[in-house]
């Protein structure tokens, strides 16, 4: 359904819907045939799913690959192929940065490289942000002409790069190449408008890496989503819902926050993000809350790892399920099999729980093989929004 059919047909309700994004759910078979789903010892999503209806959900298309922005964008009812977002205004959003409308914001990893300049780990060993805060500081003293230049840290690796000034264009690629044994690359222009940005670029880029040459395990950094501050629609006033996001992350912070929802302070732990869910339960209609650690564990190609954070996250279901939400989705942006070591394009469990409709499935359990018989079948994530306020009585009759 797009937004504006979203808008007409959405009413009030005292529903409450709660959004759990496992970050990066969905896997991949390794040496022993079995995904980390499957191998996870995950009862309580298992009997959940035997209790709910179940599929597979595209975040964007057939075969393509989607970076985090676009699989939220999806889940949050967005058509995430007209509506575009850079990394680096979402992680500007993340920490609270006063950006402007003229501001060009990118998402910097600090990253380690060999003596030939080639990309060896694309995190650094996704080193603590106590030591890539002082990283930030060095290269804050970095001058460009015509420009104020802010280096901020966001969260271990990650870092913000803002440029202010006037005639900034987004016009302009990465330069970040996304895999090792690549050299960082140089920000080219898109257009011939957007020529004297990327210089700017790539010039600060030149003064960060004499900055860093003799830093371990951070000497080299990378540059994406390069963009400004798009205009978007606001998703409580489309939904007449009052909507809260609890995410530990800055980046899915700033996607919350983008698309016009509260905000909620919360800890690190994402025992701390349930303690926040339950402290506002009554304030809001709409709860998007996440779990990071599954995703971190499939970018860094550990199979194990991923299973046990699996395992993590089955812990709190019955936590979340006893707050008897009206609808109940745990749902993926992405698959990240650690067999692929980062994103791929392969659909994503998703299961569905509605308190007063409960049909069940014949889903024997929560994996991409049983989901791949549920009675959802495999559909769009843009619609998994409009099926929870189906389900919720947040939507009217369309048409006469």
């Amino acid at each position: 359904m797009n937004l504006e059919l979203l808008r007409e047909l959405s009413v009030p309700a005292e529903s409450k819907i709660l959004l759990l994004v496992i970050d990066g759910l969905g896997g991949l078979p390794n040496e022993s045939g079995r995904s980390e789903l499957e191998q996870a010892h995950i009862q309580r999503l298992d009997r959940l799913a035997q209790e709910s209806l179940c599929g597979l959900t595209v975040p964007v298309g057939v075969g393509v690959t989607p970076g985090s922005g676009p699989g939220h964008l999806a889940l949050f009812g967005y058509d995430p192929e007209k509506y575009t977002v850079g990394r680096g205004v979402l992680e500007a959003l993340g920490i609270d940065f006063d950006l402007q409308s003229t501001d060009l914001a990118a998402r910097g990893n600090f990253c380690t490289v060999d003596t030939d300049g080639k990309i060896t780990d694309r995190r650094a060993g996704r080193i603590e942000t106590k030591h890539s805060a002082p990283l930030c500081d060095r290269l804050s003293s970095i001058k460009l002409p015509g420009v104020q230049v802010f280096v901020e840290p966001v969260k271990d690796h990650r870092f913000l790069l803002v440029l202010r000034g006037e005639g900034l264009s987004d016009q302009v690629t990465d330069a970040d190449p996304q895999r090792v044994g690549a050299k960082p690359m140089l920000s080219r222009a898109l257009s011939p408008e957007a020529e004297p940005t990327a210089k700017l670029i790539n010039d600060w880029v030149a003064q960060a890496q004499k900055l860093l040459r003799n830093e371990h395990p951070a000497n080299m950094l990378t540059l994406r989503g390069i963009a400004k501050h798009p205009p978007m629609p606001s998703l409580p006033e489309i939904c007449k819902f009052r909507a809260a996001a609890i995410a530990a992350y800055p980046m899915y912070r700033g996607l919350a926050k983008l698309v016009g929802m509260d905000v909620l302070k919360t800890g690190a732990t994402f025992a701390d993000e349930i303690a926040t869910l339950k402290a506002h339960w009554d304030s809001y209609d709409f709860f998007f809350i996440h779990f990071k650690r599954a995703d971190a564990a499939g970018e860094d190609g550990d199979f194990q790892e991923k299973v046990a954070a699996l395992e993590e996250i089955d812990t709190h279901i019955d936590d979340l399920h006893e707050l008897q939400a009206d609808v109940f989705m745990v749902a993926g942006d992405h698959s990240t099999p650690a067999v692929v070591a980062g994103h791929s394009w392969h659909p994503v469990p998703f299961l569905f729980h509605a308190k007063n409709f409960n049909p069940g499935d014949t889903t024997q359990g929560f994996n991409e093989k049983a989901c791949a018989v549920g009675s959802l079948g495999t559909f769009p994530a843009k619609e998994v929004l409009s099926l929870a306020m189906a389900y919720a009585g947040r939507l009217t009759k369309y048409g006469a």
